[in-house]
């Protein structure tokens, strides 16, 4: 992996963070997928896929009394996630675990009441991988395909807990099939136009119930973030489902 690093910021600088200069580099998926996840107050929340811990960083910046958990493949974009939490002093609120999700999840991370998780987009039959290996690992199924993950992140929840999860628009009929099966079909979708991502939110309820909300438009037609949008990355303002 690459080992430069650069230091940059979120949230208008409430949060600032390390990650390798090359490679997979952290985008606006972190943030709105922090900005989604709602967590009852002092809730435990797990961050499958952590990275370098963006994600599980804006949602501690924004929610004071939540315990984040990250869990990551890699050791080195784990090590800086650690290092990452030191930075924004929040060490004692957002922690993190290497480990392989193909096998199952430490029994010691007990359950949760959210879960908050990024995975890579692509399907490994389709991909063309990055040939910078921390790229591919990020971008790319590996070690456990999109039924794995949402296999695991359902099964980490508590009764009555939340997943959240930010994906390709293009695999939403996947996922809600999926998730469906796994007894999780109360599922909410938050759109992002003009971006082909898709926001997720899901709770346990045997029959499919999808409700497709009111989008969040990203971009301006001349290209910056609308307002809306500006209010999330920079202001740590929540998105409602």
């Amino acid at each position: 992996m690459e080992t430069s690093t650069t230091e940059d910021a979120l949230l208008a600088g409430r949060v600032r963070f390390r990650q390798p200069r090359r490679g997979y580099r952290v985008a606006v998926d972190a943030v709105l997928l922090a900005a989604a996840t709602s967590p009852p107050p002092r809730a435990r929340v797990l961050d499958l896929g952590a990275g370098v811990g963006a994600m599980g960083l804006c949602l501690a910046a924004r929610i004071s009394d939540c315990c984040v958990i990250g869990v990551e493949l890699q050791p080195d974009l784990a090590d800086l996630a650690r290092r990452n939490a030191e930075l924004n002093d929040m060490a004692d609120r957002v922690r993190i675990v290497v480990h392989d999700i193909a096998q199952s999840l430490p029994e010691t991370l007990g359950t949760f009441q959210c879960v908050a998780t990024n995975p890579p987009y692509l399907a490994a039959a389709v991909a063309d991988p990055s040939p910078d290996p921390g790229k591919a690992l990020a971008t790319v199924e590996s070690s456990a395909d999109l039924a794995r993950w949402l296999r695991v992140a359902t099964g980490a929840l508590e009764p009555g807990g939340t997943l959240t999860m930010i994906h390709r628009s293009d695999r939403l009929d996947e996922i809600t099939s999926h998730l469906a099966r796994l007894g999780w079909g109360d599922v909410a979708i938050k759109r992002l136009p003009p971006a082909s991502r898709v926001l997720i939110r899901a709770r346990e309820a045997r029959r499919l119930q999808l409700r497709d909300g009111l989008p969040l438009m990203l971009h301006k037609p001349d290209g910056g973030y609308t307002d809306d949008a500006e209010a999330v990355l920079r202001h740590a303002a929540p998105i409602v489902f």
